[in-house]
């Protein structure tokens, strides 16, 4: 405040000179300084408060000099903390559901085959059933390819599908070539005994070894399906369904 008082009573002698009409005439002598000081307005402490008042900065803006007041920061304990989830080990659901097909599939009586082609990209309502059935009837379930590539995620996906059920599942690119699949659901009733040949598939089965058919439905309606229009399937998809109805 003290350096400020000293430039404003500097500023006005200085101001009153520049704007005289004599500055132009002549030079200015140490006389008319001492006149011009003579003459300044004194500016009391209650004035300046005063104009303090009137022309109040906002409050983000601090007069130079002044200790400027810090914004309140929030206290870490009132801050929402994120969830705390537990790591899921999907390598070992992996691994959990790999094990649990192994085990289906090596419980697999001997007798005709039902073999069930299906995509991940299904709705999880039809796979679910598709995969209740299948457990009951010991089909085999059967995936082009992995989801997006990851074993991991394929195997993670299966195990949320599944719950507890065992079913023995495989992801065999080349049963879709084999058997002439081009949609899914797609169930195929193989013979018992048959036998394939090498082919450009992998394995090549005669036209008279199965039959498929495809279509958005339960296992127990295609196997229906193939009894009443393939009769001589029929002792075939009689095994299954007896198994479902069990």
């Amino acid at each position: 405040m003290e350096n400020l008082g000293r430039v404003r009573r500097l500023a006005w002698p200085l101001a009153m000179l520049l704007s005289s009409p004599a500055l132009a005439q002549s030079p200015v002598s140490e006389a008319d300084v001492a006149r011009a000081a003579q003459h300044r307005p004194q500016i009391t402490d209650a004035e300046m408060a005063r104009a303090a008042k009137v022309h109040a900065l906002p409050p983000s803006v601090h007069h130079a000099g002044s200790a400027s007041v810090p914004a309140p920061v929030p206290s870490p304990q009132r801050a929402p903390q994120p969830e705390q989830v537990s790591p899921v080990d999907v390598a070992a659901l992996a691994r959990e559901v790999a094990a649990r097909g192994q085990m289906a599939a090596q419980a697999l009586p001997g007798g005709p085959q039902l073999l069930v082609f299906i995509s991940l990209s299904m709705p999880e309502g039809a796979l679910q059933r598709l995969m209740e059935l299948g457990a009951r009837a010991k089909a085999v379930l059967v995936l082009r390819g992995l989801e997006g590539g990851s074993l991991i995620k394929t195997m993670a996906h299966v195990h949320k599908l599944l719950g507890q059920r065992q079913v023995a599942l495989q992801i065999d690119p080349q049963a879709f070539d084999r058997f002439g699949v081009r949609q899914v659901p797609t169930f195929v009733l193989l013979r018992e005994g048959s036998k394939g040949q090498d082919c450009d598939a992998g394995t090549c089965f005669a036209p008279e070894a199965y039959l498929s058919v495809a279509g958005d439905v339960t296992i127990d309606y295609a196997l229906e399906h193939i009894a009443s229009r393939a009769p001589r399937f029929a002792r075939e998809a009689q095994v299954f369904l007896n198994r479902i109805k069990d």
